[in-house]
Formats: structure tokens, C-alpha cells, sequence
């Protein structure tokens, strides 16, 4: 039996999403080069293009300036749209939350912190969360396609629950993920009624991950093939990986909690029941306690080492500390390095600043401890983008659209 045919439209549309993605990421700036990654002619090329933007997702640039003496007709210029939908990103932490609207192209459109304690109930903070970013909804006038969550604990697939908030007080097993799909659709800043079942694309995930994402689609991780991400925030340490260019969760959701390898055996009790994990080794409070200094509820902790390390790293005290959790981060890289065989590490929190106050010292430790020692040593560097939590949580909400961009936006 002859197999059916595809028309030139059929493969036009196959193509959309395939498109937006490169549009999105940054891999398709022209014209031309959309058509040579995608491996179709110019005249579908440009037909898928004309489509994105008759969508309102990118825009065609038709009269591009060439450079001087170049030869040919230069390509049409390809961007996503500035004035175009966004998705709501919402970021939960130990001192509070952050509401984002986010366009493609991983661009923060606006956002609204909300420092506060953060209750036992979870339900009373992603309702608050939900409702600064209604507020910057109603703000812009934007159209809103989606949300996206980022908690500090391992989310179980499929069933969206927080299995380990260690640094909130939320019970284990919290269902974060329906939580949020109900204050989104409570707040109606989605497609369909307020109250209604159903209500579409809104997903939740670990923060770590969701910045590990970001990073590797528009930050640091750019071009990586396996990217080993490593970060403290506010309180603990967590890590993600991205294999062969796909974010690693696991089974069931839960891989690489980095923060619970023992780099001090005999060293503090962790929250898991063990000692001396990265997780209270190597954050912020252990860093602001080995300085000797009072971590106090002026600010949060992040804020308080950060400060520290870029306004008294001269402080004996002070650079002695950084030391210490040098040594400890570079213990736990090195055996993940040992293990995962990173192309790349990229460092985000606290630790950017570590690697910024002594670049050299990190590197070192990770190669002299690693099989492979210096010959066979991994670049380490710094998140790019502020807010990846963010950016991660928006990737999450923003994933129907480039699977599927007329399915997602016109039903």
C-alpha cells in the first residue's frame, strides 16, 4: 500500500513547533538559517515563519540591513515578539515568593516580589502568588498562555507533590501542583470559565531543575550536550542535570538531590536524618556562621553572604569561610563530575559569587579531587540569568505552545 502524501501545508504546520523553539532559543536569527535547520525549502520556511507571526509569536524582519560589501540579498531578520502572549511564573523560597510574567525568548516581562514568612499551608501562598501575578496581568494587558511553578523541594511525577520542602514548613507531600492549577484558575487569568475543571497549562516543578532548564536554553548552559547545574539559594543545595539536551528528573521526578551528598561525615545533622550533607555544609547559613557572623532577620541569607562576600571578603573571618565552603562544594563537584561526566557545570546562587571572589580556588579543587584531575578538568561557570527559577517555571508553561503552537493558542 502507497503511503499517503504530506502536502506542502501539512509539513508547514509539522514544522511550526520546530520553529518557534529555534526562534526561542536563539538558534534561528534569520530566515535562512530557520530553513537549513529545518531541512525544508525556502518557501516553507517562509510560510511557517508568516504563520508564527500572523499567531503574534515572532516577528519577520523584511527589510534587514545588510553588512557593508556582503555579497547577496541579505536574510529576513527573525525575533520573537516583544508585545506578544506571556505565561505567569511563580517561584516559592524559604523568605517568600516572586510572581513573573514571561514572553518567549526566556525575557521578563515584569515581576513582583512578596517577602514574607511562608506558611504551613501552602495553598495560602500560591494564592498569594497567583494574585501579585493576576495584578501584573491586569497591569500590561497581555495575554496569558500558561503558568509555570518553582518549589525548593523534589516534585513527584505524575502527581505534582512536594515530597521534601526541608526549608518550608509545608507537610511532605503537599500537592503543590494542584494547589497552583487552583488559584490559577480561581484568579480566571487563563482561557475559560473561573471555577471551571481543567484548566490548561499549569505545571510545577523543582527550582533547581526549572533553573538548570532555563540555563541551557537561553543562559550559560547554551550548546551544552550534558550540563551539571549546582546552586545554594536561600537555604540548601540543589543541583539538576541536563543529558544529551533534556532536563534529567528521574523515574518519578526525584533525581540528583545533590544537596543530600555527605561531604563532612562528621559534620552537622541534616533535615534527611544524615550528617554533614552539602545541604548544611555549603549554604548560606553555614556560610554566615563560619564567618561568625549573626545571620539575622534583617535580610534574607542569600542577601547576607552575598554581602559579605563582595563588601568584607579582606575580612580574615570572612575569606576564611569562603575557604571552607570551597573546599566542601569542590568535594561534592568532583565526585558528581566522577560519576555524571559533565560537559559543563554552571554555578547559581551563593556559589556564583564564590567562584567570582576566587575563580582559581574552585576550579582547582575540582580538578585535583576528580579522576581525571586537570587534564580532564570541566569549565565552570556562572548562571547567566537573573531569576532561572523563573525563566525555568515560564520554559515549563511555555512547552504546549512550542509542541504544538495552533493546537495551544487556538484550541
Amino acid at each position: 500500500m502507497t503511503p499517503p502524501r504530506t502536502t506542502r501545508l501539512e509539513r508547514g504546520r509539522n514544522a511550526l513547533g520546530p520553529a518557534l523553539e529555534l526562534v526561542h532559543t536563539g538558534r534561528a536569527p534569520t530566515r535562512a538559517v530557520l530553513t537549513a535547520e529545518l531541512g525544508v525549502t525556502r518557501a516553507t520556511a517562509g510560510a511557517v515563519a508568516a504563520e508564527l507571526e500572523a499567531l503574534g509569536l515572532i516577528t519577520v524582519d523584511s527589510r534587514p540591513g545588510g553588512a557593508a560589501g556582503a555579497q547577496g540579498r541579505p536574510s529576513h531578520r527573525l525575533a520573537v515578539d516583544a508585545g506578544g502572549p506571556v505565561v505567569l511564573a511563580a517561584q516559592v523560597h524559604a523568605d517568600g515568593f516572586r510572581a513573573a510574567l514571561v514572553g518567549l525568548g526566556g525575557r521578563i516581562v515584569a515581576t513582583a516580589p512578596g517577602c514574607q514568612d511562608v506558611p504551613a499551608d501552602p495553598g495560602h501562598v500560591l494564592a498569594a502568588v497567583v494574585e501579585a501575578g493576576a495584578g501584573l496581568l491586569a497591569e500590561s494587558g497581555r495575554r496569558c498562555v500558561g503558568a509555570g511553578l518553582a518549589v525548593p523541594s523534589a516534585v513527584a511525577e505524575p502527581e505534582g507533590t512536594a515530597l521534601n520542602p526541608l526549608h518550608l514548613a509545608w507537610p511532605v507531600g503537599a500537592p503543590v501542583r494542584e494547589l497552583f492549577r487552583e488559584a490559577v484558575r480561581d484568579a480566571g487569568i487563563l482561557p475559560g470559565t473561573p471555577g471551571s475543571p481543567g484548566t490548561p497549562a499549569v505545571f510545577a516543578g523543582n527550582d533547581v531543575n526549572l533553573a538548570a532548564l532555563a540555563e541551557h536554553r537561553h543562559g550559560a548552559g547554551r550548546g551544552a550536550r550534558d550540563l551539571l547545574v549546582v546552586a545554594t539559594g536561600h537555604r540548601g543545595v540543589g543541583g539538576a542535570l541536563v543529558l544529551d539536551g533534556r532536563l534529567h528528573t528521574g523515574s518519578s521526578g526525584l533525581a540528583l538531590e545533590v544537596g543530600h551528598l555527605t561531604v563532612n561525615p562528621d559534620g552537622r545533622p541534616c533535615h534527611c536524618g544524615n550528617r554533614g550533607c552539602l545541604d548544611v555544609e555549603a549554604d548560606p547559613l553555614a556560610f554566615v556562621t563560619a564567618a561568625g557572623r549573626d545571620p539575622g532577620p534583617e535580610v534574607s541569607l542569600l542577601q547576607r553572604s552575598r554581602d559579605l562576600l563582595r563588601a568584607e571578603y579582606g575580612d580574615p573571618a570572612v575569606r576564611s569561610a569562603a575557604h571552607l565552603l570551597v573546599a566542601r562544594l569542590g568535594l561534592g563537584l568532583a565526585g558528581l563530575v566522577n560519576i555524571l561526566n559533565p560537559d559543563r557545570i554552571v554555578l547559581g546562587g551563593l556559589y556564583q559569587d564564590l567562584l567570582k571572589a576566587d575563580p582559581e580556588r574552585l576550579r582547582a579543587v575540582v580538578a585535583e579531587r576528580s579522576l581525571w584531575g586537570r587534564s580532564g578538568s570541566v569549565p565552570v561557570l556562572e548562571c547567566e540569568l537573573a531569576h532561572n527559577s523563573l525563566v525555568g517555571a515560564a520554559e515549563l508553561a511555555w512547552q504546549p505552545v512550542l509542541d504544538d503552537p495552533l493546537g495551544a493558542l487556538l484550541g
